[in-house]
């Protein structure tokens, strides 16, 4: 069966072209597979039957696998066993009767409006490092950006007198308007804060780490990590955790979830409640 799935794994790569992380995933499942089926005398792939998968699955509940991880694993032998048939390698698909357990949908954390200004209020110095660390939180917040689109702004992309910034994607131009706080925020850090981080190799970057090199997500992640344990926070605070704690106090605010996510490039209608005083 060793064999087989080598082949499968080729076929993905050649013809579907997925992704190396998928191909990766589908790679690791079904050696699983395979090393559960040879310590039950299954060697080959014409003598796998519904019955022996049944039971593969019910080997990974008691495991402890999470319904996701078994889900991934049906779907990577749903696949291999569907190109089986293709390949006319086996006359049925055992794997045809085989559901994906169901997964719980759990309500993401959220902060609340009094968390997030503890959590921005952290970095309240006046080192360079301070002034940076406290625009990169209001504008994480008052705009809903993305940490990988915050780490990359330049100094261009950042339109002061307009309040907002400019981000080009794959799906063109966006801009994301903030409010006064930010504006603020930023603009000090531009005078005061910049001008000591940066150097001679740092290029139009806005935002840079100590030793005037590029931000990364990593560094920025613990940086948030640091300031929500200084902040008494007790969730786990992630970037993204930020996001949908923008939307959501965005549309507890009285915004719908589609203009939320559209973000209109009117800075009036568009403001983090920290900014709109709501809530």
């Amino acid at each position: 069966m060793t064999q087989d799935i080598q082949n499968f794994i080729q076929y993905l790569h050649k013809e579907k072209q997925i992704s190396v992380n998928t191909e990766v995933s589908y790679a690791r499942d079904l050696k699983k597979m395979n090393e559960y089926l040879l310590t039950q005398g299954v060697t080959g792939v014409q003598e796998v039957t519904a019955p022996v998968l049944d039971a593969y699955v019910l080997y990974l509940e008691k495991e402890g696998r999470k319904p996701a991880t078994i889900s991934r694993n049906i779907a990577s032998m749903k696949a291999f066993y569907h190109y089986l048939g293709q390949e006319k390698r086996i006359a049925s698909d055992p794997s045809e009767r085989l559901r994906a357990p169901r997964i719980e949908k759990r309500q993401p954390v959220i902060l609340t409006p009094a968390e997030v200004t503890r959590l921005l209020e952290q970095p309240g110095g006046k080192t360079p490092k301070d002034l940076r660390d406290r625009a990169m939180l209001e504008l994480l917040y008052a705009t809903g950006i993305r940490v990988s689109e915050l780490v990359s702004l330049r100094l261009p992309d950042v339109k002061l007198a307009e309040q907002c910034l400019v981000c080009a994607g794959s799906h063109g131009e966006r801009r994301l308007p903030f409010g006064t706080v930010a504006a603020e925020t930023l603009e000090r850090y531009l005078l005061e804060g910049r001008a000591q981080l940066v150097n001679e190799n740092s290029g139009d970057w806005l935002f840079t780490n100590c030793s005037g090199g590029v931000m990364s997500r990593q560094g920025f992640w613990k940086l948030i990590k640091a300031y929500g344990k200084k902040a008494g926070i007790c969730a786990e605070i992630t970037p993204h955790m930020l996001r949908r704690s923008f939307a959501a106090h965005m549309v507890s605010g009285g915004m719908e979830g589609d203009a939320v996510q559209e973000l209109p490039e009117d800075p009036e209608l568009v403001m983090a409640p920290r900014y709109a005083q709501i809530g």
